[in-house]
């Protein structure tokens, strides 16, 4: 059986009604990514016993702290929000990603109102989900989002792209195909951060000489920082022009003027990245280009997943 990415979510996402309402909130790319991963469900709320439905919870800051409060009760639940999260992630095992619930105090990733005090009137900041922050601790080179942002094509892209890569690291256990993997992220890699693309790539030229163990604990960490933010179209565009360097000399003066019109209008806001993509993947084919096929650039998550809208999810 294929590798699926295993991916924690937040079961109030149309898996189950465990919202504070006794609601649960569906959302499309969410429930259209369920067959293609495996999803490990939680609601850290009702784990430490919350109940459903329930008061609502919100974060304060007390005590030089961020805290859990739950004013209907006047409960600091901070503790046990702590000890589950600590019991959860450290004995999850290997994870490439997850989506939570934005905005919750529990789970949103960032923009979450925290309070200055528990009276009403206090003033208010944004904080991340006391649950959130210990995902971030505990994996910070997963693919960690919020469904609310996903619905942007460009976060949503970028976190494809970093999941199936994790998941693809998760099968490594040699060197030599280490080295594989490295080879077939060259341009991703050129295209997300390539100074941080000449780090990995001396970790895999030294790698041989150490403990593979922490080799890869190396080079995820790395790959990790790599991939952290989603590319910028002008460094998209620089790995792309790598690409048709080795295949330049064969192309016609219109051809070549046809690909660079591609990557202006991709620059320019015009088309999608697909566009100068498979153009040049259809050179690539054509001059028989065997190491340029390998690279993930092509498609580097399932094609099925792909839609360059920005979605909404009614």
């Amino acid at each position: 059986m294929d590798m699926k990415p295993r991916v924690v979510v937040s079961k109030c996402m149309g898996f189950c009604h465990c919202r504070y309402d006794g609601q649960t909130l569906p959302d499309k790319f969410v429930q259209g990514l369920e067959s293609y991963v495996d999803y490990i469900k939680v609601c850290p709320e009702v784990e430490i016993g919350l109940g459903v439905p329930r008061e609502s919870v919100r974060l304060i800051f007390e005590n030089d702290r961020l805290e859990l409060y739950q004013p209907g009760s006047g409960l600091i639940h901070t503790e046990a929000m702590d000890k589950y999260s600590h019991q959860l992630l450290s004995n999850l095992g290997e994870v490439d990603g997850f989506i939570l619930k934005g905005r919750s105090p529990s789970c949103g990733i960032k923009d979450v109102k925290a309070y200055y005090g528990r009276e009403k009137g206090v003033g208010s900041f944004k904080a991340v989900g006391r649950f959130a922050q210990h995902v971030f601790d505990y994996f910070p080179n997963s693919a960690i989002e919020e469904e609310g942002r996903l619905t942007n094509f460009t976060i949503r892209e970028h976190f494809l792209t970093k999941l199936y890569a994790n998941m693809k690291l998760r099968d490594i256990n040699t060197i030599g195909k280490l080295v594989d993997f490295h080879s077939s992220y060259k341009y991703i890699l050129l295209a997300y951060n390539e100074s941080e693309m000449r780090v990995l790539g001396k970790i895999v030229a030294e790698g041989g000489k150490g403990d593979f163990k922490d080799v890869l604990r190396d080079y995820k960490e790395h790959f990790g920082k790599a991939l952290s933010k989603p590319p910028r179209d002008k460094s998209y565009v620089n790995a792309l022009m790598h690409i048709m360097g080795h295949f330049s000399e064969e192309l016609s003066r219109d051809e070549k003027e046809f690909i660079l019109d591609s990557f202006e209008k991709f620059k320019g806001g015009r088309v999608h990245i697909g566009v100068p993509v498979n153009l040049l993947r259809s050179y690539v084919i054509k001059y028989k280009k065997d190491y340029l096929l390998k690279q993930v650039i092509w498609e580097p998550f399932p094609e099925e997943l792909l839609d360059i809208r920005d979605t909404g999810n009614k």
